[in-house]
């Protein structure tokens, strides 16, 4: 028995190796583009680090003067959402400052050498609707209870009659201030450039402002790149993988898991909270 063998039309064979080219060509453009985003990325980091230039000791509460949005942005390329500073948003921003509230919705020891994350006393914010300056307070409060005929909770009640049966959270509460406000102000800014943004490169300024004098006392830079430039392959969000890829890191592993709380760390490291 012969196998027929048939040739493979002559515009199919060019076709072939024209899309060889082609695929060729781009995974080489990738590569360029990648190398100048690094070059510009390294430059960057060269900028990068924290400053500071006064501390303060028991200080009582803070004036936020920028909130950080409720949404994350995960990959709009030109969003100048400030994706290296990314906190928690929102009322979750806010509360992150107030004393006791991160240590009332974790669980577990904190690992040797994490930071205190004791929080503030109150903390002021002017609501962008009605221009009034508001102050934030906290507290862990009873918000429910437990089904005691739960099969968990019979099992802890044999343990410990006196099991509590209370459900707990920390909630915030408002009220206009009437009072001074605080001295000291933190805020952030996106300082990336639209060149950079081309290359996934972020930018970022945090800073904590005396608003008695209207002087910078302490300023963090940070700049992060995504190094696949933007690929959305496998459903990755780029600027969260950026956060592996920053300067100053966030964590070895997994940066972007670092993020939360940030901007409170760095507060503390300028204003020690009152005891």
């Amino acid at each position: 028995m012969k196998l027929l063998i048939t040739p493979w039309p002559a515009s199919i064979l060019l076709g072939m190796m024209l899309a060889g080219c082609v695929g060729q060509s781009m995974a080489q453009q990738i590569s360029e583009r990648q190398k100048t985003a690094q070059a510009m990325f390294e430059q960057r980091c060269k900028m990068a680090g924290t400053t500071i230039r006064e501390t303060a000791e028991n200080v009582d509460g803070l004036f936020l003067l920028k909130i950080r949005p409720r949404a994350i942005n995960f990959g709009d390329q030109f969003e100048l959402t400030d994706p290296y500073g990314e906190d928690l948003g929102g009322q979750g921003y806010i509360g992150s400052f107030l004393k006791d509230e991160y240590h009332s919705t974790h669980r577990g020891v904190p690992k040797p050498g994490s930071p205190p994350r004791l929080g503030y006393l109150y903390v002021d914010v002017i609501d962008p609707q009605d221009g009034t300056r508001y102050r934030y307070t906290g507290a862990k409060k009873i918000v429910g209870r437990k089904d005691a005929s739960a099969p968990g909770v019979i099992f802890e009640l044999r343990r410990n009659p006196n099991y509590d049966l209370n459900i707990y959270a920390f909630m915030l509460e408002k009220a206009p201030a009437d009072n001074p406000a605080p001295r000291y102000g933190v805020t952030y800014d996106d300082i990336s450039t639209r060149e950079e943004r081309e290359y996934w490169i972020a930018g970022s300024s945090l800073k904590v402002i005396d608003l008695k004098t209207n002087e910078v006392i302490a300023e963090r830079i940070g700049y992060m790149m995504d190094s696949a430039q933007g690929s959305r392959a496998g459903g990755r969000s780029p600027w969260l993988l950026a956060a592996n890829n920053a300067c100053p890191k966030f964590a070895d592993q997994h940066g972007a898991s670092a993020q939360p709380y940030q901007t409170l760390d760095f507060a503390e490291k300028v204003l020690k909270p009152s005891k």
